[in-house]
């Protein structure tokens, strides 16, 4: 009998426990229901399914720079708390999430085969994350004067 798939596996996780958004928990029993599973592909196939997902475990989006503000200010929330309650082990989680984010938006700016219109709406999209990653409190009154200073 041929295996299940990723994917079916977990269609049937979120089946079996009736699950209707994925917050901590949800992330860490599916985590542990998949394994071995990269979070990158985990979080892809959770995105999929539509339902609610709650950061910092859904990470950060780069499809639009609309999307990439909503996470990183929704990140920067989850961080500040994690801060301001001494929860070093979620702050950095919240770190790991952009830093990945921001390699995987340079290697896209940096590929050759990438579209130049492309290449520079990631290479925009690095100087955002390394503003966050840099100061995180100052992003929000960053972003806002660098969106308006967009073509």
């Amino acid at each position: 009998m041929k295996a299940k798939s990723r994917k079916q596996a977990l269609l049937d996780f979120l089946a079996a426990g009736q699950i209707a958004g994925i917050g901590e928990a949800e992330w860490h029993a599916a985590v542990q229901a998949l394994a071995p599973i990269s979070e990158s592909y985990l979080r892809q196939l959770l995105r999929e399914t539509g339902l609610p997902f709650a950061q910092p475990f859904a990470g950060i989006r780069q499809k639009s720079f609309e999307q990439l503000e909503t996470d990183l200010l929704d990140m920067l929330a989850i961080y500040a708390t994690a801060m301001r309650t001494g929860d070093r082990q979620r702050a950095l989680y919240c770190r790991r999430q952009v830093i990945t984010a921001k390699d995987r938006a340079r290697f896209i700016a940096r590929n050759p085969k990438t579209a130049p219109d492309k290449q520079a709406q990631k290479g925009e999209m690095v100087q955002w994350m390394l503003v966050w990653l840099e100061n995180p409190e100052v992003f929000p009154a960053w972003v806002e004067i660098r969106k308006r200073l967009m073509p």
